[in-house]
C-alpha cells in the first residue's frame, strides 16, 4: 500500500554510497558521502517556562515537567503532585500513558489515508509473477488470498523471497523448477529450511489501534493486515495493511505528547548495541542473506575496515537482485549489489546516543524511516534502532503486566 505525497528526507540526514559501474572490480571500501552524526535530529530547544524550585532536578525532567502543564484536549487531566522530584520521576510514564490512551480510543481504520491502493495476490500465482507485480507497483509486500476457500491466506513479504533463495541454495537441483513454483507452496519451503511460517495474523479495522500495536509486538510482525467480514456473505474481506512506520507516523502527527519525550536514546536504552551482525562491501550477497535468515533480521550494516558505516544492505535489496530470475547474481559482492539501487534511493538515517526520542518522532513525522543507525563522532557503528524498538518502548515501558 504505497503512500502518496510523502516528504523527502532532509539531505544532511542520509548516507549514500557512490554508485559503482556494473561489473567493476572493487579494490577496497567504497567512499561514502556521510554527514556528521545525527545532524538531522538536532532540533531547536523549545522555550518552556519552568517554575523555580529549591529542589534540584535535571534539565530533561524539567522540560518534561513543564510540558505536562499543557493540558491535552480530550483527556482533561490535571496533574497535581506536590513533590517536584516525585513529579519528575513520573513525567515519562505519564507521557507514555497519554500515548497509550490515544491508541485505545482510535481504531486501526483511522490510520488509513483518504485514498490508497491495495494489491492482493492469489495463492495460485507463480512466485516469479508475484515478484514482477511487486516491482512494477513499487511495493514490498501484499496480502495473499485463497480463492478456493475465499479466505485471507497470510501476508507475502520480502522474507518469503529470501526463504525461497535460501531453499534453492540448499537444494540446487530444484532450481530448474522455480518457474513453476506457486505462492501456495511457500509453507513447504518454510518447513524445508526450518524458518517461521507465513505471517497470518490480522486485526479487525474497527478494533482499537492499541490492539494492532500489541499484536505486532507479540508476533514480531512489521505490518499487519486489516480483515473484515462481509455483512451479506459472511466471508473475509481484506481492507488494507498497516505498517509499523504508518502507526508511528500517525502517533507522531496526532499526539503532541511525543514532543515532550526529552529522554535521550542512551538514557532509555533504546535499540540494540550488542552482538550486531555486520558485513563489508566485499562480502558475498549470499552470506548476508544467510545472516538475515539465521538471526531473523531485515538489514545488515556495511562497514569499512575501521568500523565506519558505509551503507546498509536491506532485505528489499534481494528483490532487486533476483528480478527476472537472475539467481546466479546472488554470488556477487555487496558493493556491486548496492550499486544497482535506484537513483532515488533515500539513503540511510543515523543518530547518536545523545539524540532525544522527541527528535526521532519528528523525523518519523517528516520522512519515511525504517530504522536508525546509531553512530559516534567518527561515524563508527554503535547500535541499531528499529521501529519495533520505538513501538515497544512507547507501548510497554512502565506498563503493568507488560
Amino acid at each position: 500500500m504505497p503512500d502518496t505525497g510523502e516528504p523527502k528526507p532532509l539531505n544532511p540526514s542520509v548516507i549514500k554510497s557512490k554508485a559503482l559501474p556494473s561489473g567493476s572490480n572493487i579494490p577496497g571500501p567504497v567512499v561514502s558521502q556521510i554527514a556528521q552524526p545525527s545532524t538531522f535530529l538536532r532540533l531547536p530547544i523549545l522555550n518552556r517556562t519552568i517554575h523555580e524550585t529549591s529542589q534540584k532536578i535535571n534539565a530533561v525532567d524539567s522540560e518534561q515537567l513543564s510540558g505536562l502543564l499543557v493540558l491535552r484536549d480530550g483527556f482533561n487531566v490535571v496533574w497535581r503532585i506536590k513533590s517536584v522530584r516525585a513529579c519528575a520521576r513520573l513525567t515519562t510514564l505519564a507521557l507514555q500513558n497519554a500515548i497509550r490512551e490515544f491508541l485505545k480510543i482510535r481504531t486501526s481504520y483511522d490510520v488509513l489515508p483518504l485514498s490508497f491502493r491495495l494489491i492482493i495476490l492469489d495463492t495460485d500465482l507463480l512466485v516469479k509473477k508475484s515478484l514482477t507485480i511487486l516491482l512494477q507497483n513499487g511495493i514490498v509486500s501484499a496480502p495473499l488470498w485463497d480463492s478456493h476457500t475465499s479466505t485471507f491466506a497470510g501476508l507475502l513479504t520480502t522474507s518469503d523471497y529470501i526463504n525461497v533463495v535460501q531453499y534453492y541454495w540448499q537444494y540446487p537441483d530444484a532450481l530448474n523448477q522455480i518457474d513453476q513454483f506457486r505462492l501456495s507452496s511457500l509453507r513447504d519451503i518454510e518447513k524445508a529450511i526450518g524458518v517461521s511460517p507465513l505471517e497470518t495474523v490480522s486485526v479487525h479495522p474497527t478494533r482499537a489501534l492499541y490492539e494492532a500495536c500489541r499484536q505486532m509486538l507479540k508476533t514480531r510482525a512489521r505490518r499487519i493486515p486489516l480483515v473484515d467480514l462481509d455483512d451479506e456473505t459472511g466471508r473475509q474481506m481484506v481492507v488494507s495493511v498497516i505498517t509499523q512506520y504508518r502507526l508511528l507516523k500517525f502517533i507522531a502527527v496526532n499526539v503532541t505528547e511525543t514532543e515532550m519525550l526529552k529522554k535521550s536514546v542512551s538514557e532509555i536504552g533504546l535499540g540494540t548495541y550488542k552482538d550486531l551482525q555486520t558485513a563489508t562491501m566485499d562480502t558475498p550477497v549470499m552470506d548476508v542473506i544467510h545472516i538475515m535468515v539465521k538471526y531473523s533480521i531485515s538489514s545488515v550494516p556495511i562497514l569499512d575496515e575501521n568500523g565506519r558505516v558505509l551503507n546498509v544492505f536491506e532485505a528489499v535489496d534481494v528483490i532487486a537482485i533476483i528480478k527476472g530470475g537472475a539467481y546466479d547474481e546472488l554470488t556477487t559482492i555487496v558493493g556491486e549489489a548496492l550499486s544497482k539501487r535506484a537513483n532515488d534511493f533515500a539513503g540511510i538515517y543515523t543518530c547518536s546516543e545523545e539524540d532525544r526520542l522527541n527528535s526521532i518522532f519528528d523525523t518519523i513525522r517528516k520522512s519515511r524511516v525504517h530504522r536508525l543507525i546509531v553512530i559516534d563522532d567518527e561515524n563508527c557503528l554503535k547500535g541499531i534502532i528499529s521501529l519495533s524498538d520505538i513501538l515497544k518502548y512507547v507501548l510497554l515501558h512502565g506498563e503493568i503486566n507488560e
